[in-house]
C-alpha cells in the first residue's frame, strides 16, 4: 500500500513538474523570423505577432492575409527560400482594402490583414 501511495505522490510530482515548465511555443518560429527580415519597416512600425496571419485566441482562426499565405506555403515549410517565396506570391493578392494588394499594405509599413 505504501509502494501505490508513493508512486502515485511520485507521478503527481512528475506531471506538476511536466506542466509547470511548459512555456507557450510559437508554433511557426521560422515564418514570423522571416516575415520581420523580409518587412522590416512593417516590423519596426507595427507589434508583429501572430496577428500578422492570425485573429483572435485561436490559432487556428487566420485573418484574410493568413487565409492567403496558407494557399501559397507548404504545411510546415522550413526552407526560408520557399518561405519568401510564398510570401512574394501573397504579396500580389488582394486585400480587404479596396484597390490594395498585400504587398501594397506592406510598402506602406502597415500590417497585411489591415481593414
Amino acid at each position: 500500500m505504501k509502494g501505490l501511495i508513493r508512486g502515485m505522490m511520485v507521478a503527481g510530482c512528475v506531471a506538476g513538474l511536466a506542466i509547470g515548465f511548459s512555456g507557450t511555443v510559437e508554433a511557426r518560429p521560422n515564418y514570423k523570423k522571416a516575415f520581420d527580415a523580409n518587412y522590416d519597416k512593417v516590423a519596426k512600425e507595427n507589434k508583429t505577432t501572430c496577428n500578422v496571419c492570425h485573429e483572435g485566441e485561436d490559432k487556428k482562426q487566420r485573418n484574410n492575409y493568413g487565409q492567403a499565405l496558407t494557399k501559397n506555403i507548404g504545411k510546415m515549410e522550413k526552407d526560408e527560400a520557399k518561405i519568401k517565396e510564398a510570401f512574394t506570391k501573397t504579396e500580389k493578392e488582394k486585400s480587404a482594402v479596396a484597390d490594395k494588394t498585400f504587398g501594397d499594405l506592406l510598402k506602406d509599413g502597415k500590417l497585411p490583414a489591415s481593414k
